[in-house]
């Protein structure tokens, strides 16, 4: 069995979604922020949220060595939120991703993660460049990834999806925002 690799910081453990994970990405995946700001994955019970770990985040795991994340607090074992790196089909680049349940919101769990993941991105699994999408209306979600480095490039639309999206990159090699694309 291969081992993946999982990270630290301060206050969280950062390691890949796995199969036990199940009853809190079901959790997770209902919340009213997920279900507006990313979408209805259709996951309506602990064997679809089984079924989604397994269709949807253990592939790429296994193919890239890297995927989904869940986000645990170091102090007392509880599951915050995910984080990850995503080859998603229509971005130039990879794609990270956050999502947290309510009650863990503005404790800075989401910017100490994604920072995590980001360096990771470039110095454990050599990726050039990560981008993310984000809708317009998710002003906090805009806020994090500038935060982390990310600089808005313009609007995108991505395969089976019609809304107009905010893509975001950073060229991780060098920590510069990419350049938008000339007109």
């Amino acid at each position: 069995m291969t081992t993946f690799r999982s990270f630290e910081t301060e206050r969280l453990i950062i390691r890949p979604t796995a199969y036990e994970d199940a009853s809190f990405i079901y959790e997770l995946l209902n919340t009213p922020k997920w279900l507006q700001f990313i979408g209805d994955r259709k996951v309506n019970s602990l064997k679809d949220a089984e079924a989604y770990i397994k269709n949807r985040m253990m592939p790429q795991l296994e193919r890239l060595g890297y995927s989904n994340y869940t986000i645990i607090r170091k102090s007392d074992g509880v599951k915050l939120g995910t984080c990850g790196l995503y080859d998603r089909v229509g971005l130039d680049g990879i794609d990270i991703g956050f999502a947290f349940l309510p009650q863990y919101e503005k404790n800075g769990y989401a910017f100490e993660a994604a920072n995590k993941i980001k360096e990771a991105a470039f110095s454990c699994f050599n990726i050039d460049q990560i981008c993310a999408i984000t809708t317009k209306e998710n002003t906090a979600s805009q806020k994090l990834l500038e935060k982390l480095g990310l600089k808005y490039i313009t609007m995108v639309k991505i395969p089976n999806d019609e809304e107009e999206l905010l893509l975001y990159q950073l060229n991780v090699a060098t920590q510069v925002p990419v350049e938008a694309p000339k007109a």
